[in-house]
Formats: structure tokens, sequence, C-alpha cells
């Protein structure tokens, strides 16, 4: 799809705006103080912004709004935890934090235990921020590409670059300052995207009919108190593992807490995530209702069998083309059973009318699930012959391997397998939301909100990139390196690992894939890690017998049982936080006897 010149304008003024606003104005912070800490200049409304941007990447956006849609507003409970690790994080965390005058929340750790444990958590972080750096750049890469038909790889590389030259410049008050200018961005073009969306459902659904309709598709089922461990989200998975989840993010994720380590005093910093505790919950719970009125809004209008267009495209022109069109009609007759029944129940209260929507909306989902699986086939049925025949080739030259022609087919191969993976995506609840902005919304307001995505996508990687600078250069290089640094040598070292890593999350980005939710996929990655990295700092905060050869070795025996438990789904991931915080302590408090003699 091509962008009117409206939206190339708005899109293109924004971005360059924040990008060149960024870098003026933090330019020539030559200080540790100021390039690390921001100069602890910071207030608390900027505080709350950027720890509210840093977590609000494109993913949210996207795959939010596509949950929503999908699976309706119980994707709300996961944040229910965040509210009440705020308070403990004010509580506990900052004012420890602030009375060490630490540039990393794992400088703490050292004096509590040893530079072994120290250096081991910082490399946990890395592991798992540097691969979400590079899913926060993919994200919304792969979605626009799909869609607007743009290059993946330059893609991937014209954001990353953009992050980098404001957060190499003026490294975390350039991320502080340029966080105010998207979240503004953000804020616009989401509360223009749903007043707009109500304005396209038809004129006799008022708002609250509108959420009635949505009820009657299953949409409006906010808490759920099972305690069903197969259910995702739950107020348990969030009140509980959320809270470890949060705890564990923003207290010991250097990305969120550089954040308020910039600010001006323990106040401002309290004040600064108490404002993100206040708000986030209803933030989440204003994009899932975009998502929900985009849903009423297809009950209206006739929605795509599947959301990625290229998909549709490619089992059209397949042997699956008449199975896909005979399944498109059914979804047809559907769609104006549906509509109907949504028109009646916006005049009336009939319970027969919500259960009769609910059956039929079981019936729409069995529909686009079979679509997916026949655009899997015949994507898999295209490429086979090409695949076998590029084989064939390489084998036929496997004698000869540096020969330019063998490097070319393997070139040929590799490019096979990335269209092919791109081609197959069939999960597209990420696509909804991309794809009802570009046929539905007006000029302007499409590069608005296409800018809005690219700026949540900037915004969160320059959090990463720069905490995985200030963690490699202050943690790593900076303390187990014994030679003289001064100042200036560290900000010149700091800058380069933000370069460094900047390329890194651009080079994962380039080779990622699509798994699941995009926004469940970082949280995954995520839970995998924290648990145990909380874990340790709950051990070095409250039961001081704990040494650092105890706390070691927990912490490594702990992480490998948390990945195979994730590999073999023991538990949902949210729960994986909790299992992980608990398992690094009895691990811990188990073996410190053994250590008794030698601490």
């Amino acid at each position: 799809m091509q962008l009117n010149w409206i939206d190339w304008v708005v899109l293109s003024v924004t971005l360059l705006t924040i990008v060149g606003y960024g870098t003026w104005k933090t330019r020539g912070r030559n200080s540790a103080q100021e390039y690390i800490k921001g100069g602890n200049s910071s207030k608390w409304w900027t505080i709350g912004l950027s720890v509210m941007a840093t977590q609000a990447s494109a993913i949210t956006f996207l795959s939010t709004t596509g949950q929503a849609f999908s699976d309706g507003m119980g994707f709300v409970q996961f944040y229910f935890g965040l509210p009440i690790a705020m308070v403990i994080i004010c509580l506990v965390f900052i004012p420890l934090y602030h009375k060490l005058k630490v540039f990393t929340a794992y400088e703490f750790l050292e004096s509590r235990f040893d530079l072994k444990t120290r250096s081991l958590t910082a490399v946990l972080f890395l592991i798992q921020r540097g691969l979400a750096a590079g899913i926060t750049i993919f994200a919304p890469a792969i979605i626009l590409s799909v869609i607007l038909d743009w290059n993946l790889t330059y893609l991937n590389i014209a954001i990353g670059i953009l992050v980098i030259i404001y957060t190499v410049s003026g490294g975390t008050k350039a991320v502080t300052v340029t966080q105010k200018q998207q979240m503004f961005v953000i804020f616009a073009g989401m509360l223009a995207a749903l007043f707009i969306t109500l304005n396209l459902i038809p004129d006799e659904v008022s708002f609250t009919k509108a959420l009635d309709i949505a009820g009657a598709n299953g949409r409006m089922e906010i808490l759920d108190f099972s305690f069903d461990l197969e259910n995702r989200y739950t107020v348990w998975s969030g009140l509980i593992g959320g809270t470890f989840l949060a705890l564990a993010y923003f207290g010991t994720d250097q990305s969120q807490v550089q954040r308020y380590l910039s600010g001006k005093s323990i106040k401002e910093m309290q004040m600064g995530l108490i404002f993100n505790g206040v708000l986030k919950v209803p933030m989440q719970f204003f994009i899932l209702l975009v998502g929900i009125m985009v849903f009423v809004f297809y009950q209206f209008n006739p929605p795509p069998l599947n959301f990625i267009g290229p998909s549709t495209d490619k089992v059209l022109a397949s042997e699956y083309a008449e199975e896909y069109k005979a399944l498109q009609e059914k979804q047809n007759v559907l769609f104006s059973k549906k509509k109907a029944l949504s028109l009646t129940l916006s005049k009336s209260e009939d319970d027969n009318i919500r259960k009769e929507l609910f059956e039929l909306d079981k019936q729409e989902k069995a529909f686009r699930l079979e679509s997916k699986y026949l655009i899997k086939r015949a994507v898999d049925s295209a490429y086979a012959n090409t695949y076998d025949r590029l084989q064939n080739e390489l084998k036929a030259l496997e004698d000869n391997t540096e020969s330019s022609a063998y490097k070319q087919k393997e070139e040929a191969l590799q490019n096979l397998y990335e269209e092919s993976a791109k081609d197959t995506q069939t999960n597209d609840r990420d696509y909804m939301f991309i794809t009802f902005i570009l046929k539905h919304l007006p000029k302007g307001l499409i590069g608005l909100l296409l800018a809005v995505i690219l700026s949540a996508a900037m915004s969160s990687t320059a959090s990463e990139i720069n905490a995985l600078a200030t963690i490699t250069s202050v943690d790593l290089y900076g303390r187990n390196l014994k030679v003289d640094k001064g100042e200036k040598h560290m900000v010149k070292a700091t800058k380069l690992f933000t370069l460094l890593w900047g390329i890194v999350a651009i080079i994962i980005a380039c080779f990622a894939n699509l798994a699941e939710n995009l926004i469940q996929l970082v949280n995954i990655i995520g839970s995998i890690f924290y648990g145990n990295v909380l874990g340790i700092f709950l051990l070095a905060f409250f039961i001081k017998s704990i040494k650092g050869n105890a706390v070691f070795l927990a912490a490594i025996i702990t992480q490998i049982i948390v990945i195979t438990g994730w590999w073999f789904d023991w538990m949902p991931y949210l729960w994986l936080n909790l299992f992980g915080c608990a398992l690094v302590v009895i691990i811990a408090l188990a073996i410190q006897p053994f250590y008794k003699n030698n601490d």
C-alpha cells in the first residue's frame, strides 16, 4: 500500500523533530553523572512519563489492540500487580539506591555479596534485555513491511539508526527528554484513533451499546477469579505473578532503574513511580478499549478472514484458492447475520440475541483458524519446489563451496527462508490495528499513528540500549578491568557500548522471527530471567545470613531450572516470576550452611 504525501510529511516531521530535539537539547554531556544518570535533574512528571514510555513499546499498541480484538479485555489483569510493586519499590528499592549513590542497580549486589554475583546478574540482564531490544525494533518493522510492502531489513536499520543518533549523543538525558515528546505523540494518536473509530460506528449505536455488543461476543469479560493454571490471565496471576514481574522489571531492570535514578531527589523518584502506578492500568485499559471499538466497527463492516493481506494474496494464487473462497463466502454469510443481530441488540435488551451472537462469534473464530491453516499450506507448497531445486543445486556444488556459484545459491536459499518465514505469518492479531488504520482512517491521521508506532519503538529501544551500555560500561568493563580510567574515558566507553548495543539490536531484529503474540513474547523473555534476578535482590535486602557463594550457585541452578520449565511448558509464563524468585531464595537458604566456613 502506498502512503499519501500528507502522511509522509506528518510521519517524517514528527520523527525527525523528536530525534533532532533530543540530540540538540542534550549535546555536550561529558561527565559520567550527566551522561549516565542525566545529571540527577529530572522532575517527577518527567520520570513518570519516561518510565511509561520505556514500557510502552510499539508492541503495546499493535499487539494489545489485537489482543482485545481476538480475546477481549481480560489482558488488563496482567497489570493488576503493578501498583503494588510501585509502592514496594518506592519504600524499599529507591531509598537504598539513592543512599548508595549507585549508577546501576547491580552495584549494590557487589557491596552486599561479591563481584561475581554482581557480574552474573548483570550478564542475565544483558541477555534478556539484549533480545528484547531487538524485538522492539523488529516488531513494528515486520508488520509495517508486510502491510506497506517496505523492505524489512531497511526498516530495522532505519529505526535502529534513528535511536542510536540521539542516544549516543546525549545518553540518559536524551532518552528522557525525547520520551516526553514521544508520549505526547502516543497519547494524541491513540485518542484520535478512538474518536475516529467511534465516529465510524453507525450513528444508532451509542458507546454503551457498542460495549454491549462487544460483551455479547465475549470481549468484555475483564475479571477472571478462577485458579486455573491453564488460563494465562486471571486476577490471581495478575496480582501475584504480575506483582513479581513488575517488582523485577521496575526494581532491578536497568532500563527502568536508570529512568528514576535521574531524579532530583528521593521524593521526585517516588512520585514519578507512583504516577506510573496510578496511570498504567487505565492506560492499558484504554488501549484495549481501542481494540474493542475496532472489533465493534468490524461487526458493521466486513472484516477480512485474515488481516495479513499478502498472506491472503498468496493463498488465492495457490491450489487452495477455491477452498479459501468458499470459506470467505461462509464468512460473508456469517457477517450478515452478526450485523443484523448487532443492530437489533443496539435497540433491545434481548438475552437470546446475546447468546446467538456469542455462538456466531465462535463460528467466526473457527473460520479464522481454518483460514490460517489454508494459508500455511499454500505458502509451504509455493516454496517447496524452489527449496528442493536450490538444495539440489547446492548439493551438486558441494565439492566447491568457495565458488561464487555456491555462495550465490547459498544466499538465494537464505533469502528463501526469510521470504517464507515472512509469508507464513498467519497469526494476524498483531496486524489487525495497522490494517484498520491504513484502510479506514483519514489521511494525515494515518501518518500520525504510524509515528505513534515508530515513536514507541524508538522510545523503548533507546531506553534498552542506554541501559545495556551502562551495565556493560559500569558493571563489567569499569569494574572487572583493573585499569585506571578517568571520567571522560568512561563516558567515551559508554558511548561506544551504546553504539555497539544499537548495532546488536539491529542485527537481532534482522534475524528475528515472530512467535505467538508479540507482547506476550516480550513478557515471556522477561519472565524467564526476572524472577531469578528479583530473588537475588530480595536475598540481598532481607536475608543477611546469605552470602555471595551461596547466592551465586543458587542463581545458576535456578536459571537452568526455570529455562527447563519454560521449555517444557510447566506453567503459564507469569507464574515463572514467582517460581524463579522463590526457587533462588530456597536454594540459597539450603546451600548456605555448606559455605558457612568459607564465605
